[in-house]
């Protein structure tokens, strides 16, 4: 068994600086910014949500601006191929983290890790097989 659930809204802005972007949709939202450069790199901002939302973050990209979601899960292998069978496709596999899925409707979405320290309450729970 293996378990997942909707943990991220990733607003992908092909901007040079991610700041102006935070404060358009921490307004926008009415959240506010929790850090403008999440891992150091320029490349994350985030805006503060409740424990039981999903995380907002702005993620510096060189493709057209877009949203995608993320899943976490406890088990990047068994989510990966529940999705494939339910007709996902495989894309990249990034820095050994995350899975960049296709879904068949032509969206991308990322299959990653537990991204806050409390897996829950919204789990879905997968029986492997």
């Amino acid at each position: 068994m293996h378990h997942s659930r909707l943990c991220n809204i990733v607003i992908d802005c092909e901007v040079d600086d991610l700041a102006p972007a935070a404060e358009f949709w921490s307004r926008a939202l009415g959240k506010r910014i929790t850090t403008t450069d999440q891992d150091g790199d320029g490349k994350y901002a985030e805006l503060e949500t409740a424990a039981d939302e999903p995380q907002i973050l702005l993620q510096k990209v060189t493709h057209d601006s877009r949203v995608h979601l993320d899943i976490e899960t406890d088990d990047l292998e068994a989510e990966a191929n529940r999705l494939e069978a339910l007709g996902a496709r495989r894309i990249a596999f990034v820095h050994g983290r995350w899975w960049v899925m296709q879904a068949p409707t032509g969206h991308r979405f990322c299959i990653v890790q537990r991204q806050r320290d409390r897996f829950g309450p919204h789990l879905n729970r997968w029986v492997d097989g």
